[in-house]
């Protein structure tokens, strides 16, 4: 188990890269869908940004680039990162079949400095299921403010630590610490994009971080938060009783006790 967890670069490396193909091919990312509608952002999370047209975006773990390419929709400038070579070169293609102007970086998130070799953006985004993958918050955080110009602001959207701490099937019964926030080890074949793939490199290190971390981490790399939003829905049927409104996003039935499944974070760079 310590070996693995040491490492985890490595053998996250390995699982992405497996799972780039049996994405690009899969129902769930709808890659079909995607190059008639060429958006995939959720209604929040662009009101939240605000306008985007003329500004440089840095999309930080961006897989294969949909998010990336549908904030270039909105007329952002974007380049994107991933440690994934594979995710990168889909990227790249994809950009290049839509004919949209974008650059894709291969690199580890907390080496995006180097990687845009000193450059600065207006905005730093980072999408849903990334921080799981980094065990050093603060570390990231410092990566984000160095990308920054000043005046510029980071934009997180992310599922909320809450949901973890509940069984996976009903989401009403606390079986996990919400506090523990060291290494975990997964292996199991298949991707969350399907589950009956069949995959060789199934082990994967991840951490869940509380939501004071995800905070304390921005503001102490001298971040200012503008406002931090906790969600009621998420974006996928997380638990069996949730239902899928006109939003595309899946909530509680009406009446039931509800519980945050997402949450939204602005902070900016003086």
């Amino acid at each position: 188990m310590d070996d693995v967890i040491g490492r985890w670069r490595e053998v996250n490396l390995a699982n992405w890269n497996e799972r780039v193909p049996i994405h690009l091919a899969g129902s769930f990312y709808d890659l079909p869908g995607f190059r008639k509608k060429r958006n995939v952002l959720r209604e929040f999370e662009v009101a939240e940004i605000g306008e985007v047209a003329g500004r440089s975006l840095v999309h930080l773990q961006c897989h294969f680039g949909q998010d990336t390419l549908s904030w270039a929709a909105h007329g952002a400038r974007v380049s994107g990162l991933d440690f994934s070579g594979p995710a990168v070169e889909a990227a790249r293609g994809l950009a290049a079949e839509l004919g949209v102007e974008a650059e894709f970086v291969q690199a580890d998130a907390y080496e995006a400095v180097t990687a845009f070799e000193g450059r600065t953006f207006d905005i730093v985004y980072t999408g849903f299921g990334a921080l799981t993958w980094l065990p050093d918050l603060p570390r990231w955080a410092r990566v984000v403010s160095d990308l920054l110009k000043p005046g510029g602001f980071l934009y997180l959207s992310e599922f909320h630590p809450f949901t973890e701490i509940l069984d996976d099937e009903t989401g009403t019964t606390i079986t996990h610490d919400y506090f523990d926030e060291g290494a975990k080890v997964w292996d199991e074949p298949g991707t969350y994009a399907d589950r009956g793939a069949e995959t060789r490199n199934n082990v994967a290190v991840f951490w869940e971080h509380t939501l004071g971390s995800v905070v304390s981490a921005i503001a102490g790399a001298g971040l200012r938060v503008e406002f931090l939003h906790e969600h009621e829905n998420t974006i996928f049927p997380r638990y069996h009783d949730l239902e899928a409104g006109t939003d595309g996003l899946y909530r509680r039935p009406e009446g039931a006790p509800r519980i945050p499944m997402m949450y939204s974070i602005r902070a900016s760079k003086a």
